[in-house]
């Protein structure tokens, strides 16, 4: 005979095992480190200055 399955719990392990990879998922997609985030505000801040620069003023 087999060994009777806790429907219960057996739901809730597949919604926990989901929830973990739509959270992998998004750390994939959207995660980074501190350092890539701040070199990446310091691109930002030279093509501002580059942008700005090169601005006509008005006459």
């Amino acid at each position: 005979m087999s060994k009777p399955i806790n429907l219960r719990a057996a739901r809730k392990a597949r919604e926990r095992a989901q929830k973990r990879a739509e959270g992998d998922a998004n750390a994939a997609k959207f995660g980074r480190t501190k350092a890539q985030k701040e070199s990446e505000a310091r691109a930002e801040d030279k093509a501002r200055a580059t942008w700005e620069a090169h601005r006509r003023e008005p006459e």
